[in-house]
């Protein structure tokens, strides 16, 4: 029974291992502060740990969370940060959503 619950761990630590790396090849940058957009093209920082979510309602690859630019309940997805201007990026750093206490 023991021996179960340790395979099972094991395997979901690699697999969410396995996507952190997959996703950061693609140009993506998760974690304390990630830089996401919103549907209405509102940039700004977030939590963003795979296969978690603490204040979202996670949909796969999306999410859905207040957009603290616009004031709105949206779909976010991560942004690719090589694709951003410097102003981009200094824009989301400054909007930063709810932290968690």
């Amino acid at each position: 029974m023991m021996r179960r619950r340790i395979t099972k761990i094991a395997v979901i630590t690699l697999l969410c291992a396995e996507i952190a790396v997959l996703v950061r090849r693609r140009g993506f940058v998760l974690g304390a502060n990630t830089v996401v957009r919103c549907r209405d093209g509102h940039l700004f920082t977030t939590l963003w740990i795979p296969g978690g979510s603490l204040k979202s309602i996670r949909l796969g690859w999306w999410r859905v969370q207040r957009c603290p630019v616009g004031k709105h309940w949206s779909l976010v997805t991560p942004a690719k940060v090589s694709h951003l201007t410097e102003a981009e990026r200094q824009l989301a750093g400054e909007h930063r959503d709810l932290r968690i206490p």
